[in-house]
């Protein structure tokens, strides 16, 4: 039997996560789907859900605006879904909902690929947003022991994540979260106010925004002789998990990246 699989949101024709699950199937051979589901409304996708409870469904990832109400109907919570208080994975196992958060995951992976000289233990690391992926990057980056620093718009939110992460993570406004930063983190779906002049000699920029791939910060971090991570090896990264969690095997050796930047139009 075709095991079904996919990845929920609204909009979601943007999304590569079928690209990326699609490609891995065809090279492991699998008899399994990967598809986009676009429910508009909440309600919708609570019906996506009684599929899954009912075993229609093995397994969702889930991008906004479903994360939290995906983290409010799961049985069993990660530790890391815990941390972050909502999840992008969902795996039906038996009628019961096990919800995992992999953002986290991917992020510390394309740190790993692409900066991989960069140690943030004891060091202080900026993000920038307040936001789903900004609370999965300051958890994932507070587990590994840096001093993480929230800029935010909203204080209110910012202060809000901080919270709720606890130790290890502090809202900080103006050029005093930069102030040696060894990483910064753009979480925010727009162009940050950032003048990279100001960072670091050694500071390693990354933007979580994947299209375009080499997004007006990382042009500016590069030019100014940082190093840069792009949001594309994070995408690939927390996908990673997903398809082990859902299909019950190691990720196949094939070029999946160079498959999506074939797709976009980029240069690799």
């Amino acid at each position: 039997m075709t095991v079904q699989a996919g990845v929920v949101g609204w909009p979601i024709a943007h999304s590569l996560s079928p690209l990326i699950h699609t490609t891995w199937i065809a090279a492991a051979g699998l008899d399994a789907a990967y598809v986009a589901h676009g429910p508009e409304t909440p309600d919708q996708f609570a019906v996506l859900l009684d599929q899954g409870r009912a075993g229609r469904l093995r397994g969702l990832n889930v991008t906004a605006p479903y994360k939290e109400q995906a983290f409010a109907a799961a049985d069993h919570l990660s530790d890391a879904a815990r941390l972050v208080g909502s999840a992008n994975l969902l795996v039906f196992e038996d009628g019961r909902i096990v919800a995992d958060s992999t953002d986290g995951h991917g992020l510390m992976n394309a740190l790993a690929e692409q900066a991989p000289a960069l140690q943030v233990a004891g060091r202080a690391v900026a993000i920038l947003g307040a936001g789903g992926a900004a609370r999965a990057a300051a958890g994932a980056l507070a587990a590994a022991s840096a001093e993480v620093r929230i800029l935010n718009r909203s204080r209110d939110r910012a202060e809000r994540l901080a919270v709720d992460l606890g130790a290890g993570v502090t809202v900080v406004e103006g050029a005093d979260a930069f102030a040696d930063a060894v990483l910064v983190v753009n979480a925010l779906s727009v162009r940050p106010d950032l003048d990279v002049t100001r960072l670091e000699a050694d500071t390693v920029v990354m933007d979580m925004t994947y299209r375009p791939l080499e997004t007006p910060l990382l042009a500016a971090a590069r030019a100014r002789g940082l190093v840069g991570v792009d949001g594309l090896a994070m995408l690939i990264g927390q996908a990673r998990p997903s398809f082990e969690a859902i299909f019950g095997r190691p990720v196949p050796e094939t070029d999946v990246r160079a498959r999506v930047l074939n797709h976009l139009g980029e240069a690799g």
